[in-house]
């Protein structure tokens, strides 16, 4: 009796050492005697004790912050960048097989790469056009991760921290260029005020009595305004049909 429960109590024993269960984002990815034999979907998995070993593969998208990193742009201005990458496992068996560690590798490709990309733009293109050096950060990352079974799917330049003699450079370029923008405004203004009364005088002149009431116009104008005592002269051209009567 006493040899039966033991052996049924190793039995048991030996079972539960081999029990697994995977969630279902996860994947297993099953050694035996040290040679990869298959992969295990989610859910309950059994294994053999100590022949088989599990490593459990994650298939979520894995958000990873780049750390701040120093880059001198290829204007010689000195920067630092920091940026996040989206990436996800396709193949858990390439992303065991392939690279030690894939989450380590991944990080540290992703500074190098960061690094290069930028050494390689100008700082506007770096402020102005990030959308664009994102895609090319992606495509550079997705490419040399792609043999190890992980797939990047998005990468996004998070802040640029300037220097501060370059920050007051900038906003003394920007506040130089609102006053170009006004003065140009300004100027367009006064040409189209200028060829406005050019084409007025060129419609008064054509009848000189429209000039006459325009002046009388005026004079009502202005006195409606002004409760001050305003000289102007009499155009003599006001008094001619009183002159020439007989």
């Amino acid at each position: 009796m006493v040899p039966i429960v033991i052996v049924a109590g190793f039995v048991l024993f030996f079972f539960f050492m081999g029990v697994r269960v995977l969630n279902e984002y996860e994947r297993g990815v099953i050694f035996r005697l040290g040679r990869i034999s298959d992969s295990k979907m989610p859910g309950f998995r059994w294994i053999i004790p100590f022949i088989d070993r599990m490593v459990k593969v994650s298939l979520r998208t894995v958000v990873m912050d780049v750390p701040p990193q120093d880059v001198i742009t290829k204007d010689n201005v000195s920067v630092k960048v920091n940026a996040v990458v989206y990436f996800r496992v396709m193949d858990e068996r390439k992303a065991i097989l392939e690279v030690e560690n894939f989450l380590y590798a991944t990080s540290q490709l992703s500074q190098t790469t960061l690094r290069s990309v930028l050494g390689e733009s100008e700082l506007d293109e770096l402020l102005s056009h990030r959308e664009k050096i994102n895609m090319k950060l992606a495509a550079i990352l997705d490419q040399h991760t792609d043999p190890w079974g992980i797939k990047v799917s998005n990468v996004e330049v998070k802040h640029v921290d300037l220097p501060q003699d370059m920050v007051r450079a900038m906003a003394r370029q920007a506040e130089a260029e609102r006053e170009r923008r006004a003065k140009v405004i300004a100027a367009q203004g006064e040409f189209q005020a200028a060829a406005n009364l050019n084409e007025a005088s060129g419609v008064l002149s054509q009848n000189p009595m429209a000039l006459q009431l325009r002046y009388l116009q005026t004079l009502v104008e202005v006195a409606s305004e002004n409760s001050s005592t305003i000289v102007f002269p009499l155009p003599m051209d006001l008094l001619k049909p009183l002159l020439t009567k007989d």
